[in-house]
């Protein structure tokens, strides 16, 4: 047999003690990872995958061994979001602590935080390696024991999807944004403490740590789930420039090569399609489930999960939507038409977005900020709502915490109130 190809067995039906009696059959996966920088005894490479769609659902799990409460209220298949709750089907024994890079503020919590948890809780650390590359961390003597007992990993060398059971996140929303980045599958409880700028999505204070990460590794946590967007590059053609006609519209990048595969991403908030260095306005088509329902024409189109829409499709002028939610925005950039305003479709449609026929340039994709990349004529993105959500921790519980961020954050309606007018008598 080939050791490095992948290996997919079904496994016999698993319901977890606090889901109902059907059960559903999971799939197990055997696959070969790249080898890592461990002083501590590797995880099993055999765990549970997710199965829900785009919204909480009873036997929803999350990494390699949380899970969703089952929530006996439940009507209509839907949460009420104040009631998700963690629980866990083992007890977790491996965190993965995401520190922002080049943030001298956040040394002393990072040392702090990986001391308690390796020390006091026993866990095995994940810590990327560029992290502790860190001068300040490299010449702590005291630390540097600590730090012997991490296991370490590389962004896109390294395969920890299925060794990790909770993760940390030290910094702002962009660690959070990354932390999803580094799982293309399943994501383990992500707990996002608010040490950056804005704080959006974070909305834990590192002042009580201790208590709140020990209820969570007791599964005494809400969370609310995040949808991610599924995102396919087709591109055409690699390697051949773009054919011109004799006016100087772009008609083709070349001949198709079907060896290659599309490119594959998960986006926690959107995916912007813009005009790039260009001068001329973006034009581009947009198709939902494979009708075109129209074509953008400005500075380009913002697609965004719920979690998105408090980011760049708010300042493009879009509603914001909860995160329980389960739908799909659709923004504007800078539209060269009035009437042309964000709208919201069903979370489980496709779109696809393709330059249109008589666009005068190409454009330019970026998902979640990064891999930013041209898109040519006979390219194509299609997107969906991926079925792999980011489970994240809750202060309170989704609701209290999301109009907490608008108030705190976006300083969502604060305005001088009106003074009372005393009656006359």
């Amino acid at each position: 047999m080939d050791h490095g190809a992948e290996v997919q067995v079904e496994a016999a039906p698993y319901c977890c003690p606090t889901c109902d009696e059907r059960g559903q059959s999971l799939v197990r996966r055997n696959t070969k990872t790249r080898s890592l920088s461990t002083s501590s005894a590797s995880s099993s490479s055999e765990y549970r995958r997710t199965q829900s769609l785009h919204g909480p659902s009873p036997v929803t799990t999350f990494g390699p061994k949380a899970c969703m409460l089952q929530n006996p209220l439940a009507v209509m298949h839907i949460q009420d979001p104040a009631s998700q709750r963690l629980t866990w089907n083992k007890p977790p024994k491996s965190v993965l602590v995401i520190k922002k890079i080049r943030d001298a503020s956040l040394l002393e919590p990072f040392k702090e935080l990986c001391i308690f948890l390796t020390e006091v809780k026993g866990m095995v650390v994940y810590v990327e390696q560029k992290v502790l590359e860190d001068p300040a961390i490299l010449g702590d003597e005291n630390f540097g024991a600590i730090t012997k007992k991490f296991c370490t990993f590389r962004e896109d060398l390294d395969d920890i999807s299925n060794r990790v059971d909770f993760i940390i996140c030290l910094g702002g929303d962009g660690t959070l944004l990354y932390a999803s980045s580094l799982f293309q599958e399943s994501v383990p409880p992500v707990m996002a403490f608010h040490l950056g700028s804005l704080g959006f999505l974070t909305p834990l204070k590192f002042d009580t740590y201790q208590s709140q990460v020990t209820q969570m590794i007791e599964g005494n946590a809400a969370i609310v789930l995040r949808s991610r967007l599924r995102v396919r590059v087709f591109k055409e053609n690699w390697d051949k420039k773009a054919r011109l006609d004799e006016n100087g519209i772009i008609l083709t990048n070349g001949d198709m090569d079907s060896r290659r595969k599309p490119l594959q991403y998960q986006v926690l908030n959107e995916v912007v399609v813009d005009r790039g260095p260009s001068s001329y306005l973006s034009n581009v088509d947009l198709f939902l489930d494979g009708h075109l329902i129209t074509t953008v024409q400005g500075d380009g189109v913002i697609v965004s999960t719920p979690t998105g829409s408090t980011a760049y499709a708010v300042a493009a002028g879009a509603s914001m939507i909860h995160p329980n939610v389960p739908a799909i925005m659709i923004t504007p950039i800078c539209p060269h038409s009035l009437s042309f305003r964000p709208i919201v479709v069903p979370a489980g449609v496709e779109l696809k977005i393709m330059l249109s026929r008589d666009a005068r340039n190409t454009a330019w994709v970026s998902l979640d900020g990064r891999k930013r990349q041209e898109i040519c004529h006979g390219d194509s993105i299609t997107i969906t709502t991926s079925c792999f959500p980011v489970p994240s921790i809750c202060l309170r519980d989704p609701v209290n915490d999301w109009f907490e961020s608008l108030a705190q954050c976006l300083h969502w309606n604060v305005r001088k109130k009106q003074n009372y007018l005393e009656e006359e008598f």
